[in-house]
């Protein structure tokens, strides 16, 4: 059943993004394109810890393309916005925010998927141990810390609470805050917030620290899936097709090294990525990574994973009956491990 949201909960309404703010864009492809493509491509990052291109560079995988970072992000959102305006060349985020971008008219198209929950790698909505919160319900007038507003975490949170029978007006009465991630679990236990989403390393370094339990979680939700993806715009595909092709398929096979690998071995490698930086970072909650949680063989995208959030977004009244289609919005051209996933499809 569709919900009605009001203005201010207006699912991703962060990505309010014109088409003529991402067609002013210029890329620095765009200027050295007469001179062949690129390989050099300019990204964000995320503070402690490895992103599978940061993993596929130091595998060797990326052959002659180098990344090269300009800072960090804590949003998904952000991170694409900034590859459809060309200050980047890649930016990943959950599959319902790239909907939403491309509804915009940002000319962006996924290539492949970098994230997604499995049981090792999932989002959870914690509580302290002895909070009452035990249901939908009970989040009426609570506050829910995340790290953005319009992305995954609050597309599971209105999930829950749509399950949960609450109406458009109750679940208004829920209140999203953005919280770092750093700062999420300390946030909880200081009582600032009474749910804070938590999720990979820092989730697990939560609950070995104790004291908090979980109300729900994105995997319980939906089960494995895939979660996101990692867009580049339609012109830079146009005029870099060579080095998109070296990029998703270095992405999927660091994919598949990270599953076919021994976890203290994968550890160990993203422990010595991170300390190569040299960005001041913390190394030690790396020893809590399991997984990245993507569902499918070395990121390859199902349309349904993209479909799903197409149909939900727009049963909430966020985008028009057919405002987006699968047709452009996603590939799999470039990612060459397509071949070996079709030969070891029973794998």
């Amino acid at each position: 059943m569709a919900t009605t949201a009001s203005t201010r909960r207006r699912f991703l309404s962060l990505l309010g993004l014109s088409a003529v703010a991402v067609s002013c864009g210029t890329t620095a492809t765009e200027v050295t394109s007469g001179k062949g493509q690129t390989k050099t491509l300019r990204y964000q990052g995320w503070a402690g810890q490895v992103t599978l291109p940061e993993l596929a560079e130091d595998l060797g995988y990326l052959e002659d393309v180098k990344l090269e970072w300009v800072g960090n992000t804590i949003s998904g959102p952000q991170d694409i916005q900034s590859a459809a305006t060309g200050q980047t060349d890649f930016g990943g985020a959950f599959n319902g925010a790239v909907v939403k971008l491309a509804a915009g008219k940002a000319p962006i198209k996924s290539v492949i998927s970098y994230y997604g929950s499995d049981k090792h790698a999932y989002n959870g909505f914690y509580v302290l141990e002895d909070s009452p919160i035990r249901s939908p319900r009970d989040l009426l007038g609570k506050k829910v810390g995340m790290n953005t507003l319009g992305a995954h975490s609050e597309a599971m949170l209105d999930i829950y609470l749509q399950r949960g029978g609450l109406s458009g007006a109750e679940i208004d009465e829920v209140e999203p805050l953005v919280v770092p991630p750093v700062n999420t679990e300390q946030s909880l236990r200081q009582k600032q917030i009474q749910v804070a989403v938590l999720g990979g390393i820092l989730r697990d370094k939560a609950l070995a620290t104790g004291g908090i339990r979980p109300l729900f979680t994105d995997h319980g939700l939906l089960g494995s899936f895939s979660a996101g993806t990692y867009v580049m715009t339609d012109r830079f595909l146009k005029q870099n097709p060579d080095t998109a092709r070296v990029f998703v398929t270095a992405v999927g096979r660091a994919i598949e090294w990270s599953r076919s690998t021994p976890r203290e071995e994968v550890i160990a490698r993203m422990t010595g990525i991170v300390k190569k930086r040299s960005r001041n970072e913390d190394t030690a909650p790396l020893k809590y990574w399991r997984s990245y949680g993507v569902a499918g063989r070395a990121g390859l995208i199902t349309g349904g994973e993209l479909q799903l959030w197409i149909d939900w977004l727009a049963d909430r009244g966020d985008l028009e009956k057919g405002q987006v289609t699968l047709s452009g919005l996603y590939t799999n051209e470039f990612n060459d491990n397509k071949a070996s996933s079709a030969a070891k499809s029973g794998s």
